[in-house]
């Protein structure tokens, strides 16, 4: 109900309102006041338009009047500008004739210049040929076993090597740091015997014993006879006739036979030690102060007993060499009656070793060794017959380490090849104080790794900078190899 009120109010304002617009209208007054409005606003407006078109009449002006003062600035500027660059003209070409007669004077100077290296370049030629030359013959003079593949017995140089190592400033005897080595405690053989002190300690009631005691041994060996004799009764039979003894054991076939000591102390002597049938002969005989006169066919026949009683060894130890992820292979040369024949040699880490004597070297001479069907890695000396064997090769290092010393002798001004020699050396050290199975440590061998690295750049620096001698290329060919 209210609601419905407030509506019909609400309709009576407006259209009350209505009515009031529409007498307005009616009656002219609205018309009045709606162009008295219009007539102010446009009034307004012309008053608005005829200010701005003053202004912009006088913005013209003024862009006129900048535009006239820009030009006359851009003319003097001009002017300037010419002046300048005729200044600079007359300049460049005063410069020019300069440059010409400088050039002229530098010609001349170069052809001078050209023609003293032309002399020089002649003169340091013919002193590096002589220096090379020198050089070669010297590398020649002291090439022996220790720098270079030549076995001692072709040297130059018949000098007498007290050992393998180098003179240091180091002095004798153990060094500070380093694990002393003792000498090993050996298993007595006898009694221990008791030392007694002196009297006047034993009388001395101030002087009491104590737990400790001290214990040193004294060790040496005896070379002494050692002869068995056996005895076997004979038994006849007095029906037929028959003799019976008891069984002798085995290897007692003669009156006087020699057991497997005498064999093998004789076969390594003569073998293994390198000594001649005579002297092992003479030798054994000293020892037993003349009772034991071995003959030489018997000592002589003992290689070819070993080598028919060993077979199954060998075979084994062959079939190891196959096995082995590394091998060791060299070639050596040897006489047989006088004439030349060669040994070859296969080992793997692990200390097998087989030794091969053939006739003729080369491919001839690798048929029937390990070395045919090896797939694994070879070490050798560069020798070119091995490369046609193995899966991969290296190069001893024993070899490079003599090149390297060669590089140090012959090529004194050269830097890299002593860091190179000290890190291989210090390499091997490192690898031989391991255990055959032990794997190095990956910290250590990156280090090896990256010193190498660095002694390589260094060398390709050095002969970069100075080329190796055309008479002297071992330094050269050591770094191409690494």
């Amino acid at each position: 109900m209210n609601r419905s009120f407030e509506h019909i109010s609400a309709l009576e304002y407006r259209l009350k309102a209505a009515d009031n617009i529409i007498k307005s209208f009616k009656s002219g007054e609205r018309y009045t006041k709606m162009r008295t409005k219009h007539r102010n606003e446009l009034r307004a407006q012309d008053k608005k338009i005829k200010s701005l078109s003053m202004e912009l009449a006088q913005a013209r002006c003024d862009i006129i009047t900048v535009r006239n003062q820009w030009f006359e600035v851009f003319e003097d500027f001009e002017k300037e500008s010419e002046k300048e660059k005729a200044d600079l003209i007359k300049e460049i070409k005063h410069l020019k004739d300069q440059l010409l007669r400088r050039e002229q004077q530098l010609d001349a100077a170069q052809d001078k210049i050209a023609e003293q290296r032309k002399e020089l370049y002649e003169v340091k030629t013919d002193l590096e040929t002589e220096k090379g030359k020198n050089l070669k013959l010297t590398a020649q003079i002291n090439r022996d076993y220790e720098n270079s593949s030549l076995p001692s017995s072709k040297t130059i140089k018949r000098k007498k090597i007290v050992n393998s190592r180098e003179k240091t400033a180091r002095k004798p005897g153990g060094q500070p740091g380093h694990k002393g080595h003792c000498r090993k405690k050996q298993v007595p053989t006898s009694e221990p015997v008791l030392l007694s002190p002196a009297q006047e300690i034993l009388d001395d009631p101030d002087f009491k014993k104590t737990p400790k005691t001290i214990v040193k041994q004294l060790v040496g060996i005896r070379v002494m006879l050692d002869v068995t004799e056996y005895h076997a009764d004979v038994y006849r039979n007095s029906k037929t006739g028959e003799l019976y003894h008891a069984a002798f054991p085995h290897g007692v076939i003669n009156e006087v036979n020699y057991d497997g000591s005498i064999k093998a102390f004789l076969f390594l002597l003569n073998n293994d030690c390198c000594a001649s049938i005579d002297k092992s002969k003479n030798f054994l005989s000293e020892l037993t102060d003349g009772k034991l006169e071995i003959s030489k066919g018997m000592i002589n026949k003992l290689t070819k007993e070993f080598s028919s009683k060993t077979e199954t060894e060998r075979r084994t130890i062959f079939a190891d060499l196959l096995l082995s992820p590394v091998m060791h292979t060299d070639c050596t040369n040897a006489k047989v009656n006088g004439k030349s024949a060669y040994v070859f040699i296969c080992a793997s880490p692990g200390g097998k070793a087989m030794y091969f004597a053939r006739e003729k070297k080369g491919h001839e001479g690798v048929k029937g060794t390990p070395v045919e069907d090896y797939q694994g890695i070879l070490i050798h000396d560069h020798d070119k017959t091995f490369y046609s064997y193995g899966s991969d090769h290296q190069e001893c290092l024993a070899h490079i380490l003599r090149y390297l010393k060669s590089s140090i002798e012959n090529e004194p001004e050269r830097t890299w090849n002593h860091g190179m020699r000290s890190l291989f050396q210090e390499m091997i050290h490192y690898r031989n104080n391991l255990p055959y199975d032990a794997q190095p440590d990956m910290d250590a061998i990156n280090s090896f790794v990256k010193r190498f690295q660095e002694m390589l750049e260094k060398a390709k620096e050095e002969y970069k900078d100075i080329p190796p001698n055309n008479y002297y290329k071992e330094g050269g060919f050591v770094h191409s190899c690494g």
